[in-house]
């Protein structure tokens, strides 16, 4: 049976009001992972309506897609070199750590064993012949024997010892050899990534070449922008059908205080020019700077888009909506949750842009407005 219509709505963004406190915490998360699955998959019938119009632009959106992997790709490669760097460090610490232990408990056995060969050849042959005082021939024979025990236990340590820098030798090789084939991967792909990049530098000359005047240009820049306006009008349905009305996560009080999604100055501001951009800002950072979240809420959107390029779309609740176009690439899928400061792509020129930056849109009620009203002043 399907849940409650407003349980459902809360559930949308992860936020339980006080009547499901005592709700059943796994029951409540197989809610959240459904939400998140009916919104990937409605993303997924939304994704074609992003289609390029003709060769040269689905040449440019196939190119950027496969960047976008490459780029992924790379960051993960990367990200496992780090921590097998890392582990790699500790792996010889620890062997530096029982190399030295061993040699200590070496050096303590070669003391018992100095002390046992002072005491000649046959030291208990020697007791037992030895008719001197019965008390000093017990503390001998008790001393004796304490000297036997501990140079066993100093056996049986520089065994253990021994084998654990084996154990340690072994992780050491598994991971040297892993990070010999991750350096031939991380070969592999920053290659493809620079054919890819030529290959797209190629794509966005001929589409350029396409316009006959500025106003051509800026009439396809438009109808850009046209479609994407469709786009947004059809995840609107779709999510009012998921609910009505959208849970509140509070994201209204949060205005002009909102943090920046990226570091940078911008470029174009609100209602600034004619084109994609109108509709919101353009801020300038440096090609795969990190892209974070203002607020939390749900991608609903993310997907390579004409005119934008890789075009990611956050449902905040209270009607308001996110837009960041132009990404390099993207570090969340469409279902998936987000938190205020978390990464959700980087920054790129795709869309046929000609330098790095991120496109920036604020929508209340699908209706854009001027994202500088929402973020914090600098």
């Amino acid at each position: 049976m399907r849940p409650s219509l407003a349980l459902t709505l809360w559930l949308a963004l992860g936020v339980a009001p006080e009547s499901f406190a005592q709700q059943d915490s796994s029951t409540a998360r197989q809610q959240l992972d459904a939400i998140g699955q009916e919104i990937e998959s409605v993303a997924q019938r939304l994704s074609a309506t992003g289609e390029a119009r003709n060769s040269a632009e689905r040449e440019l959106k196939e190119v950027e897609t496969e960047l976008a992997e490459t780029h992924r790709r790379l960051d993960t490669l990367q990200a496992e070199r780090r921590q097998l760097n890392d582990e790699t460090t500790q792996l010889r610490e620890h062997r530096d750590r029982l190399e030295s232990e061993r040699a200590d408990q070496y050096a303590a056995l070669g003391q018992q064993l100095s002390a046992l060969y002072r005491l000649g050849p046959t030291p208990q042959l020697k007791l037992l012949l030895n008719q001197g005082d019965p008390a000093e021939l017990d503390r001998m024979q008790a001393y004796m024997n304490r000297l036997s025990e501990a140079r066993n236990r100093r056996l049986n340590a520089i065994a253990r010892l021994d084998t654990a820098l084996a154990d340690t030798q072994n992780e050491l090789r598994e991971r040297q050899a892993r990070l010999d084939a991750l350096a031939d991967e991380l070969e592999e792909q920053s290659a493809l990534l620079a054919e890819r990049t030529t290959e797209r530098r190629g794509v966005v000359a001929n589409l350029d070449d396409r316009y006959g005047s500025e106003a051509e240009r800026l009439a396809d820049l438009n109808q850009s922008r046209e479609e994407a306006e469709r786009v947004l009008r059809n995840i609107q349905a779709e999510m009012a059908r998921l609910a009505e009305p959208t849970p509140t996560t509070h994201i209204v009080s949060t205005q002009g205080d909102l943090p920046w999604p990226v570091q940078g100055s911008i470029i174009s501001n609100f209602h600034h020019r004619d084109g994609v951009h109108y509709n919101g800002i353009v801020i300038h950072a440096s090609a795969g700077t990190p892209v974070t979240a203002v607020h939390t809420g749900r991608v609903v959107f993310a997907d390579w888009m004409r005119g934008f390029g890789n075009l990611l779309i956050i449902d905040h609740g209270d009607q308001i909506m996110t837009l960041h176009a132009h990404l390099q690439q993207f570090s969340v899928r469409p279902g998936q949750q987000v938190n205020r400061g978390d990464e959700i792509g980087r920054v790129g020129d795709s869309g046929g842009q000609t330098r790095a930056a991120l496109y920036f849109e604020v929508r209340r009620g699908g209706a854009p407005i001027n994202p500088q009203r929402w973020i914090a002043r600098r």
